[in-house]
Order: C-alpha cells, then sequence, then structure tokens
C-alpha cells in the first residue's frame, strides 16, 4: 500500500473553519464537492477512475457527517474551446456520421485526429455552438459517450451527478466577470477590443488569461461561472482535481475563499501506464480503459466486489500521488481481497463496534470533509473487521 502523498491529499485551506457558539450543539455543516469533470469525448482512463472513485467514496462518506453537495456538470464546461472546436471538427469532417454505431473508444480515436490536426477553429464557426449549449444542446458524440459513462457509473456504484442533465452554471460570463471586478480581481480588456484576466498579482500570482479577445472563455472562466454563485452558501468547499491542473486550481480557491467559505484543494495524482504518464488526447487506452476492465472484472467476481476492490486498489493502493504505476495483477488482487471482506460480513453477526458516524469522522482531521485514501486505507488493516454499514453506505 503506498502512504506517500496522504499530506498533499488533504491539501491546504484557505479559511478558518466555522466554529459553533459555546454551549450550543453543532448543526451539520454544508460541504460542496467539486470534482474536475472529465470531457466527454473519449474512454474514461484509469487515470479518470482513479478521480472519480476518490469523488465518490468522498461524498458518500462525507454524506453520514455532514449535508453535501456533489456538482459536476458537463454543461458548465461544454463553452470551452476544446470541447466545441472538437464538435465543431466531427461536422465539418464527417458530417451526419451516426454516432449510437460507435463505442466511446470509436469517438476517442476521432478526439485523438482532432487533437493531432493542431489550429483552432475561428470565434465565428464556434459561436452557434456555444449558442445552442447554452439552451440545453449537446452534440451527439458527447451524448453518446455520457451514454456509456451512464452505465459504467452503474457498474462502478458511481453516484450519477446528473451526466445527460443540463445543468446551466449560476452566473453568465459577463456576470461573472462584474463579480470578480467587484472583488478587485480582474484586469477586463474588452473595451479595448482585449481579453479579460484573473489579476491575482497582490497574492504572488501571475496574470490569468480567462476570455480571449475575440470572446471565448477556458476552463478557469467556466468553473468560476460555476463555483463563485454556489460557493457563498456552504462552510467548505473542496475542489478535487488532477495534481497537474494545480496552479488554476490555486487562483480558484483564491477566489472562492474572498467569498466567505474554507477553500480545500485536493489534488489527485494521474496513473502512470506502462511507467508513464500519458494524457488521453494521446490515445493508448486500449485493454485499460472503463469498458475493458469491467469486461475484465466481471467474468469472475461479483457486482459487489468489483465495486469495493475498483476502490481499494485505485484509493488505497495507488495512493493520492503519481508514484503507483497501473498494474493489472494488483487490481485483480485486490478484487479477490473485496471478496472475503464481503464475505466476512456476511458470515459475521456481531453488531458494529462504532456508530458509522463516529467511524468515518475519525478520518476528516481538522477539515468538514472525510479523507477517502485514510478511510478506505482503514479496511486494510488485519486486525480490524470491516462494517456492514460503512460498506454498504460508502462503498457499494
Amino acid at each position: 500500500m503506498n502512504e506517500s502523498g496522504t499530506a498533499t491529499a488533504t491539501a491546504t485551506a484557505v479559511a478558518t473553519l466555522p466554529q459553533p457558539r459555546p454551549g450550543t450543539r453543532p448543526a451539520r455543516h454544508r460541504v460542496l464537492l467539486a470534482p474536475v469533470t472529465v470531457t466527454p469525448s473519449k474512454p474514461l482512463t484509469p487515470s479518470h477512475l482513479k478521480g472519480l472513485l476518490w469523488s465518490d467514496v468522498m461524498y458518500r462518506a462525507t454524506s453520514q457527517v455532514a449535508e453535501v453537495t456533489l456538482r459536476y456538470s458537463h454543461t458548465t464546461y461544454h463553452p470551452t474551446e476544446q470541447t466545441l472546436g472538437f464538435w465543431e471538427f466531427l461536422d465539418r469532417r464527417y458530417g451526419d456520421l451516426d454516432y449510437d454505431c460507435l463505442d466511446e473508444c470509436g469517438i476517442g480515436e476521432l478526439y485523438v485526429a482532432f487533437r493531432a490536426a493542431g489550429g483552432t477553429a475561428p470565434a465565428a464557426a464556434l459561436r452557434p455552438y456555444a449558442e445552442a449549449v447554452a439552451q440545453g444542446w449537446t452534440h451527439p458524440a458527447a451524448t453518446r459517450v455520457l451514454g456509456i459513462w451512464t452505465g459504467q457509473y452503474e457498474a462502478l456504484g458511481l453516484t450519477d451527478p446528473g451526466l445527460l442533465t443540463h445543468q446551466p452554471p449560476g452566473l453568465g460570463l459577463t456576470e461573472m466577470i462584474d463579480r470578480l471586478a467587484a472583488l478587485g480581481m480582474c484586469l477586463d480588456h474588452r473595451p479595448l477590443g482585449g481579453p479579460v484576466f484573473l489579476d491575482l498579482t497582490r497574492h504572488g500570482l501571475p496574470l490569468r488569461p480567462l476570455v480571449s479577445a475575440d470572446g471565448r472563455p477556458n476552463y478557469l472562466a467556466c468553473a468560476l461561472r460555476e463555483l463563485m454563485p454556489l460557493a457563498v452558501g456552504y462552510d467548505e468547499v473542496v475542489l478535487l482535481y488532477d495534481s497537474q491542473l494545480d496552479p488554476d486550481y490555486q487562483r480558484l480557491a483564491r477566489v472562492l475563499a474572498a467569498l466567505g467559505p474554507s477553500v480545500v484543494r485536493v489534488p489527485v495524482g494521474r496513473v502512470p501506464i506502462d511507467g508513464t504518464i500519458r494524457s488521453a488526447r494521446e490515445g493508448g487506452w486500449q485493454d485499460h480503459h472503463a469498458g475493458a476492465l469491467l469486461d475484465a472484472a466481471g467474468s469472475g467476481h461479483s457486482p459487489a466486489a468489483i465495486r469495493l476492490g475498483m476502490r481499494l486498489y485505485f484509493i488505497a493502493v495507488l495512493g493520492p500521488g503519481h508514484s503507483e504505476g497501473y498494474r493489472p495483477e494488483l487490481l485483480r488482487q485486490y478484487l479477490g481481497r473485496a471478496e472475503r471482506l464481503i464475505a466476512a460480513v456476511h458470515t459475521d453477526p456481531r453488531p458494529p463496534e462504532r456508530p458509522l458516524a463516529e467511524r468515518v469522522d475519525g478520518h476528516r482531521r481538522d477539515r468538514l470533509h472525510v479523507d477517502p485514501y485514510r478511510l478506505t486505507c482503514s479496511l486494510l488493516g488485519r486486525r480490524r473487521r470491516p462494517a456492514a454499514g460503512l460498506l454498504t453506505e460508502v462503498y457499494l
């Protein structure tokens, strides 16, 4: 088991946690969990699965001790250039292709071709797509991938955050820029025909473009549109993301903390394949994407063992960092271990040693959310009997 990186996974709070008044019973705190989204243009790779399983255990475990909202909206991030550009590329290159005839790997190969082609479509070509997204439209290729993911989420026991639901952000682009300006965090060159920058220079961070001169928002701009109106209603906001995106998430945390909540960054490292960390845009996911892993696991293990074993492996074994690479034989070993843990619960009639909320609470440290790495590692202790409630409510 990889013990390194635990401190990285819990990250750094940017504001002070709220404290109850003396002599009062503390109310259940409100936590907003906002994981980074996966663009629906390719299969789910081991790196994607790691982040999704990490997020799911955090959400379900924290729900035992706090009021938790999981915010994961694909609608919010459709306006980014990488998504709209891919859709424009598909329509221009392939016309009325029937995407229902393709699986996620077939669509992923088209995405690899799009990235390999290089270049960007002019803003005028992408504008109709952005307008259609605002009205609730999604390209058939993305709808096909999201439909496939829905089935894989069910097989993995992942909470469906509304993959096929239109979930627009709470702020329009102009409203978001105006709110940043009110916080003194914006450098707006639109009146001069220029771009918009996030200005956190007083915090020692360089200017970061948000909107190009021709009006195209990037991923960070979309995240601000979504999270700025939500953050004010929560005691703690947890940002769970790919560790390679850390500079932008430092900025996002700074902005959200200025609105009042405690903000915690939880970076999760990617999973090396054959010793190399590769982007999904490069392809190479054959034999170890979510569909292939589920097919292989399903031939010898129960659905419950697949759900638990995947979490044991991708959370406790791989850990929060990126030093541990994907090893299919080790995944099979932990699927077997999951079968034994589940069997032990079914054959042991004794009541649990501690209430579920109490057991989960011990893995919060000084945060409001539960650390999924610490909690999942606790299942692997040789002297501890697994708790049926914990498995049922958090892992299965």
